[in-house]
């Protein structure tokens, strides 16, 4: 009797049965129906339809024991769904070494099995194979998960155990291997910065060329070479990112050091840190120029605009959302005379591109966005606006003509939002203490978005332009306190006929900085650390200082901020009320903990606020999340709002006590008593001498 599928129908159902468990594991199990047709040996023309039913189970939780034993069926078989997800996410809650040692002793364990019961050495000797290619797979997929330098234990330990239980496989080879090309690329690594060799002449013409190249001007850029140029910063470093590193309960742990100098998830800090450095320059070319005239600075806003719209045509979502929250910030959107001073057409694109990430139901609009044009060869644009509308017809025929594709870099903070919502709100393990595992599941999902997005980035074709990146890192960036008092000076809070009445030196100083302000392109940057790194948390620097001295204006008739404050690359940002994790009573919000005035300590967190969490529970539990001791007693808890910060009192319940008014995921701030009583005292020195420099 043969058996093969019915062609052209699919009678296959599964359907979840029941849970099932077992000691140190629990198990969902679903029913399979699987429908085939019969051929009779005697007679080919006569078929009979028949079906069957398959019990498949699927872990669900378990020990770290039972969830490795798990990658390899009952038969013997590779499960190569389970092994990707597991592969990709267990360093959640295990180390290498811990999988790779249950990993030899199921296989000893197997091996003794099969000498104590003869019946059984069949599939021992199956699943053993099995638990070999698994290892095989681990090593070519995660190489850099044996890479523990200086010792390489778990290759040495994998050495040891193939040559004493598998000597006849390439494994023990493998790993020796492995730990010469380890050793030789730490070897190499730590000579990098010696050269031993250079030619002259290349010496001479780089000396000549640098003689006479004059500096780049900002205004003087191709909008569409400086475009390139970022999506292809954007490009690599997206590539390189490893997906694993995205986890919540991994990369946001920032404040945590490896050993030998190393950092936890670099390739998700060196994107975080590329995207804030085009935000801050966005925000300091516009309030540094030498004549303070509205028509320059908007000649400024305008380039940059246009500049996020050839990003939008390369489909680099990256850049052009750093792009955006720069141009959102507090102290660039107050500008009003500015904004006044941009045609239509730019006002109406840069709303086009604005709305592209509005916060409205979890950012549905550039998520679905993004899958349309992942893949595709480039960009559908289209605009309410005729003259944009025209001009988008054309580049596209354009593009069909020349036979031009585009890549796709994503905003990484969509992602990241995903999974740090996903850690926050799905426990690590279950009410009995085993692992929980549907919950790497669902991560997976995510971490497949970004692999399938790193292949599309690397249809990028672009070249490196040293002359725009020497630009680039030369122009001076200022911190948010800086860029408020510049925006200040610019268009100050009160205008009068006359000029300001009074100025302290450390405000002369500042408004020389502000006259002279292309001057500073050639000083190095500032604040390129830890201490901007507010900016990738999802607020608009501005908006977390409690004061009511300037709120932002709206640059012209017809244009709404999309939001009070800008969300830039985070792990929490752009997450509003609709998110599915949100209920009657509990709900996620992102808090900050700050130790001082000078912190660098800017990273944003989530936790779960329950509706019987008062105010001492919620900072304890901000407290942990940040690894501080002390009693809560010391500190004070405050919402973050548009306006200002809300002081949350003390013996409340924070789940009602909150301002839930702004429709947006709430952000909460803890730091010292003593710390906000001197803000405080700070904020009302500063409105005094505004009051006095104003007219």
């Amino acid at each position: 009797m043969a058996f093969y599928n019915s062609e052209g129908q699919d009678h296959d159902v599964t359907r979840f049965w029941r849970e099932e468990k077992e000691d140190g594991a629990i198990y969902n199990v679903y029913l399979k129906k699987v429908t085939y047709h019969t051929i009779s040996d005697l007679d080919h023309s006569k078929g009979h339809l028949m079906w069957e039913t398959q019990k498949i189970r699927v872990i669900k939780a378990g020990t770290l024991e039972k969830l490795v034993e798990s990658l390899v069926t009952a038969k013997g078989e590779l499960d190569s769904t389970y092994v990707n997800i597991f592969l990709a996410t267990y360093r959640t809650f295990a180390s290498p070494k811990q999988v790779l040692e249950i990993l030899i002793k199921r296989y000893k364990w197997l091996e003794k099995d099969s000498s104590e019961h003869k019946e059984k050495k069949e599939n021992n000797e199956n699943q053993q194979k099995t638990f070999k290619n698994v290892i095989s797979v681990w090593m070519d997929t995660y190489p850099d998960d044996f890479r523990d330098h200086p010792d390489y234990t778990c290759l040495t330990v994998l050495e040891s155990f193939s040559h004493q239980f598998i000597p006849d496989s390439d494994l023990e080879l493998r790993a020796r291997h492995k730990i010469e090309k380890f050793q030789r690329e730490a070897v190499s690594k730590s000579d990098g910065g010696i050269k031993f060799q250079f030619s002259i002449v290349d010496e001479v013409d780089h000396m000549i060329d640098a003689e006479y190249q004059k500096p780049l001007e900002f205004l003087d850029i191709p909008n569409q070479r400086l475009a390139e140029q970022l999506t292809y910063k954007d490009a690599e470093l997206f590539k390189r990112v490893i997906p694993h590193h995205c986890l919540g309960a991994v990369w946001a742990r920032r404040d945590r050091k490896l050993g030998k100098g190393g950092t936890i998830a670099p390739s998700v800090l060196a994107t975080i840190e590329q995207f804030n450095r085009v935000s801050l320059r966005v925000i300091a070319t516009i309030l540094r120029t030498r004549d303070l005239k509205s028509s320059l600075r908007a000649k400024i806003l305008q380039k940059w605009i246009d500049i996020a719209q050839e990003l939008r045509q390369q489909k680099n979502f990256s850049s052009l959302k750093a792009i955006i929250s720069g141009l959102q910030s507090h102290s660039v959107y107050r500008l009003k005379r500015t904004w006044a001073s941009l045609p239509k057409e730019s006002i109406d694109l840069f709303q086009e591109l604005a709305d592209i990430f509005s916060n409205d139901n979890n950012q549905i609009l550039s998520r679905e966005l993004l899958m349309k044009e992942a893949t595709a060869k480039f960009p559908d644009l289209d605009s309410n606006n005729k003259i944009l509308r025209r001009r988008n017809l054309q580049k596209r025929r354009s593009w069909i003509e020349n036979g031009i594709v585009q890549g796709t870099v994503p905003y990484l903070g969509t992602f990241l939002t995903d999974l740090t919502m996903i850690d926050t709100a799905i426990p690590d393990r279950t009410e009995c203490g085993l692992i929980n595992f549907e919950k790497r599941r669902k991560e997976f999902e995510v971490l497949a978005q970004i692999k399938l997005l790193q292949s599309a980035a690397q249809i990028y074709n672009f070249q490196e332009n040293k002359q725009i990146w020497s630009w680039f890192d030369s122009v001076r960036v200022y911190d948010e306190s800086e860029c408020h008092d510049m925006s200040c000076l610019i268009e100050p809070v009160k205008e009068g006929p006359g000029r300001l009445k009074k100025k302290s030196a450390s405000y002369s100083s500042l408004l020389k900085v502000v006259k002279n302000g292309d001057n500073l392109g050639t000083r190095p940057p500032r604040y390129e650390g830890s201490k901007l790194s507010l900016l990738s948390c999802g607020l608009d620097n501005s908006s977390v200082c409690s004061s009511n001295m300037d709120s932002p204006a709206s640059p012209s008739q017809g244009m709404s901020h999309s939001s009070s404050t800008s969300s830039l690359l985070s792990c929490d940002s752009d997450t509003t009320v609709s998110s599915p994790f949100r209920s009657s009573d509990t709900c996620v919000i992102k808090v900050r903990f700050e130790s001082g005035p000078e912190s660098d300590t800017h990273v944003y967190k989530s936790i779960m606020l329950k509706n019987a969490d008062h105010t001492h529970t919620v900072i304890d539990k901000v407290l942990d999340k940040y690894s501080k001791k002390g009693p809560s007693s010391n500190y004070c808890l405050l919402q973050v709002l548009s306006d200002g910060e809300l002081l949350i009192p003390e013996k409340v319940n924070v789940f009602y006590a909150m301002n839930n008014s702004g429709g947006s995921e709430p952000v909460f701030v803890v730091r010292t008593k003593q710390d906000h009583e001197a803000r405080i005292q700070h904020r009302k020195r500063g409105r005094r001498k505004l009051k006095n420099w104003s007219l």
